[in-house]
């Protein structure tokens, strides 16, 4: 029996465990957090991503190691590479790390985004607004998921504040996107090289927070096409293992890179019920060298994430093909603490679901957004 080590104790890690339990596998976590909630499902090693003692116990104890949280330390994911395979490897979790190495890849590999400058310095940022342009957004080049890490400027008059914000913290400037929507792409990468990817999903974010999640994209066939291809350039350039999110601006029928997350993503929760086999299953396939499994949609989704504190579930499980996803947290303002999914055989049904479900949870402004584009 193989032993899957999750560096990272969150639902990520919790979700995978409990996809890999019928495939036979066994998880160990390592968290610095003692209740992380995988720990609920697996076993969980407290320990800090340096304490390099314990993770030395850890990689003794694991067939290959893997990733529920991008900002683990590239240099402990290098030293834990030398003793135990880890998947994907540290270069690619190292290069997603970095704003600025992963615009400079997308561009390199002929997947275009928003214009963006490298701030090291204030005067640097002057330099970047009159090179960018207002509404621009700094970004820190490393650290910040889920909105954090960043500031919007507006105009000349917001740089100080911005620099401020981010503590002098190597950054990038970005020039802000007025994009039609925005959308994910979730692939798989096998160890033979074998390649698949998710159908292309909506979303729509909350403070910086993803809100929620329609799958498939409407009328997105074409999109589909080249956001696979680019998917598929960025696993090959890096020689990735694993599945893998690549967030993207629609503008104008054009795709534009935001980034990319090395790991299983939020947007690809749906597919926990939506498809024949997960991105959890499917990266644990990917990871231990078994083969990929079907990542076809099974009618349309979607996945209202709950931010703070959890709504009743009565009122999802009383629908049809209804599902009810608690993570085991405590209600906190900002933490993810569950999701929903609801799946139907088409786009209108789904959206008489999704209206009832959200007429009873009192989420009819989170799922307004949804309906309008599941009615046009």
């Amino acid at each position: 029996m193989k032993t899957i080590g999750l560096l990272g104790g969150g639902q990520l890690a919790r979700m995978l465990a409990l996809a890999g339990a019928p495939l036979g596998v066994q998880f160990l976590a390592v968290d610095s957090v003692a209740d992380a909630c995988a720990s609920q499902v697996a076993p969980l090693l407290v320990a800090d991503w340096r304490d390099f003692a314990a993770l030395e116990k850890f990689a003794a104890r694991i067939d290959v190691a893997t990733f529920d949280f991008e900002n683990v330390p590239a240099d402990t994911a290098r030293w834990l590479a030398e003793r135990v395979r880890v998947s994907p490897n540290p270069r690619a979790l190292a290069l997603a790390q970095d704003r600025l190495a992963e615009k400079s890849m997308f561009r390199e590999l002929g997947l275009p985004t928003a214009d963006f400058a490298t701030v090291d310095s204030r005067a640097d940022l002057a330099r970047a607004a009159r090179a960018v342009g207002y509404p621009a957004i700094l970004k820190t080049r490393r650290l910040g998921y889920d909105g954090k890490g960043q500031f919007r400027l507006r105009s000349e008059a917001d740089l100080d504040a911005a620099w401020q914000a981010i503590a002098g913290a190597p950054s990038i400037l970005e020039a802000w996107v007025p994009f039609d929507r925005e959308v994910s792409i979730i692939a798989v990468r096998g160890s033979d090289g074998t390649f698949s990817t998710y159908p292309l999903v909506q979303n729509w974010h909350a403070d910086g927070i993803l809100s929620a999640s329609l799958a498939p994209a409407p009328d997105s066939a074409a999109l589909t096409q080249a956001a696979a291809g680019h998917a598929r350039a960025i696993a090959e350039h890096l020689d990735y293992v694993g599945v893998f999110a690549l967030e993207l601006f629609v503008k104008d029928g054009r795709l534009l890179g935001n980034e990319m997350a090395p790991r299983v993503h939020n947007s690809g929760h749906w597919t926990i019920e939506g498809t024949a086999c997960s991105q959890f299953e499917n990266h644990v396939r990917a990871v231990l060298g078994m083969p990929l499994g079907d990542t076809a949609a099974l009618g349309a989704s979607v996945m209202l994430n709950f931010i703070g504190e959890l709504p009743d579930a009565r009122a999802v499980l009383a629908q049809p093909r209804a599902h009810w996803h608690d993570y085991g947290k405590s209600p906190r303002a900002g933490r993810k603490v569950g999701h929903a999914t609801i799946c139907a055989d088409t786009a209108k049904e789904l959206g008489e679901r999704l209206a009832r479900v959200a007429h009873a949870l009192g989420r009819e402004a989170q799922a307004a957004p949804v309906l309008k584009v599941l009615s046009a």
